[in-house]
């Protein structure tokens, strides 16, 4: 319904943005992998999906044709969700993924929060085949500035659906192994592997 959207952003997380495209603001869900593609800019055009369920209607974004792809594929396979294949996405990038499918690396998927052997071993054999097929299509206003970046990992990781508690462990964790991390997306990247 939507296929794009081009404008200022207004607000931008790790986890969601706010596009004003001609005074219209649109809340657009994304990937930890976009959101690294778009940290420094102002001005974005996201390619966009519309989720649509009985209870919501979601716009998720991206900055690129391979991730829209990939997510779309995540979504034909049963029991993978849209809020799920944003945080596989959010985990591995969108070539990463693919390799770990053709590759029929389980491991490297179980690695992902939330998919368990049985959602990996679905996932390869529901994809496999398609995306050896479409192998050639997968190829500023920043948060508040009272945020800390452990408050803005928190927020990206409660935003993607996990326990604020769960979470606030795991940034600890990260935090402690690695007390000079200084870029957000490597510390919710791997707060995310430590859950």
């Amino acid at each position: 319904m939507i296929a794009y959207l081009s404008g200022k952003l207004a607000y931008k997380s790790p986890a969601l943005l706010h596009l004003d495209v001609n005074g219209v603001g649109y809340e657009v869900q994304i990937s930890l992998h976009t959101y690294s593609r778009i940290q420094a800019l102002d001005h974005v055009k996201l390619l966009t999906f519309l989720h649509i369920k009985e209870d919501a209607h979601t716009l998720y974004g991206f900055f690129e044709e391979a991730e829209k792809t990939m997510f779309l594929a995540l979504l034909s396979v049963s029991g993978i969700g849209a809020n799920t294949a944003r945080m596989m996405l959010s985990s591995l990038s969108p070539e990463d993924l693919q390799r770990a499918i053709l590759m029929e690396n389980e491991r490297m998927l179980e690695g992902i929060k939330g998919i368990g052997v049985k959602t990996a071993k679905r996932i390869i054999l529901e994809l496999k085949d398609k995306l050896k097929k479409n192998k050639e299509d997968i190829t500023y206003l920043s948060v508040s500035v009272h945020n800390t970046m452990e408050d803005d990992a928190l927020n990206a990781l409660v935003t993607l659906g996990i326990a604020r508690n769960m979470a606030e462990q795991a940034i600890q964790k990260v935090m402690k192994a690695n007390p000079q991390t200084q870029d957000l997306e490597e510390l919710i990247k791997k707060a995310l592997k430590s859950l």
